[in-house]
């Protein structure tokens, strides 16, 4: 399939300022959730400002399915096409707008988040949609082979797996803030308007972020079912210093990483903003919590980090 020019510079972009945040994030905080800024200048609602900031990634979507120049018009979209199209839509439903419905609390967020989100999940809509309504995606996604082939099926499971492992670890989160309300904030941590207390139970046993890892899972699985796994040529680069400075400053967009569909470019550029964040906020819970945290709970890898 030929692809247009501004379709591989967007996804050269979106790859390498997803790989190239990951060291500066473990430096500094993004600045909402429980590091939300203490002044409320330059800060928005907390709900209005997280709508805000998801709400471009399945607008962008659906529009690119339509509209894209990649898209293969000419063609009904598969079975296959549409079960994604559907699990996409359905995880940025309960991620963009049922999860701060069902929050009874949400600290303010600095607008420097709503609009980047407006930037980055623009982007990664508009990669996708335009992946999964293209003529490579509606010839993979042919039922005939499709419905035979067992990655399709690992990967739906896993997508399953992982929806409802994410939606139970933000259960868990928010019965603590709605029992935090109910009781006065005793024997709960603040900041701004949000509580926290130490989430118990599920993966929570193990780890801070199940939610994090559950996300993982279920973009990991859209992506094995949606897309071939690249090869690994045009992943092993992001292994080394050289690679990454060969891919960012020599490497034209018509011949970045051409294997590295966007369905995994979401997943990586998912776990490079997501892992220091994971990190960060499991330190911040030993600091807050101290002795009570439980010491042999990880980051967000069962027993590794």
């Amino acid at each position: 399939m030929v692809l247009s020019g501004k379709h591989q510079a967007a996804r050269k972009v979106f790859t390498i300022v997803g790989v190239t945040s990951l060291p500066g994030s473990f430096i500094v905080n993004a600045p909402f959730g429980r590091f939300a800024p203490q002044s409320e200048s330059l800060t928005v609602n907390g709900r209005l400002g997280w709508v805000l900031m998801e709400l471009w990634s399945p607008l962008g979507f659906i529009y690119a399915i339509y509209h894209s120049p990649l898209s293969n018009k000419a063609a009904k979209l598969s079975m296959p096409q549409m079960i994604l199209i559907g699990c996409f839509l359905i995880h940025y439903l309960n991620r963009g707008f049922i999860s701060p419905a069902r929050a009874p609390s949400r600290s303010r967020m600095h607008v420097f988040m709503p609009l980047t989100g407006l930037f980055l999940n623009t982007t990664n809509g508009g990669l996708l949609g335009s992946y999964i309504s293209s003529p490579l995606a509606h010839q993979y996604l042919q039922p005939e082979n499709t419905f035979a082939s067992l990655q399709f099926y690992i990967g739906m499971f896993l997508w399953a797996v992982g929806f409802l492992g994410n939606f139970w670890a933000d259960e868990i989160l928010t019965d603590i803030r709605r029992k935090g309300v109910l009781r006065g904030k005793e024997g709960k941590i603040s900041n701004g308007t949000e509580y926290y207390g130490i989430p118990n139970g599920f993966l929570y046993r193990w780890i801070s972020f199940p939610n994090y890892l559950c996300e993982w899972v279920e973009m990991f699985g859209w992506a094995l079912a949606a897309a071939p796994v690249p090869r690994l040529a045009d992943v092993e680069w992001l292994l080394t210093p050289s690679g990454i400075y060969s891919m960012v400053l020599t490497t034209p967009p018509s011949k970045f990483a051409p294997t590295l569909t966007p369905p995994w470019i979401f997943l990586l550029v998912e776990l490079c903003l997501m892992i220091p964040r994971a990190y960060k906020g499991h330190q911040w819970y030993k600091q807050k919590f101290g002795d009570a945290f439980p010491k042999e709970r990880r980051a967000v890898i069962p027993y590794i980090f």
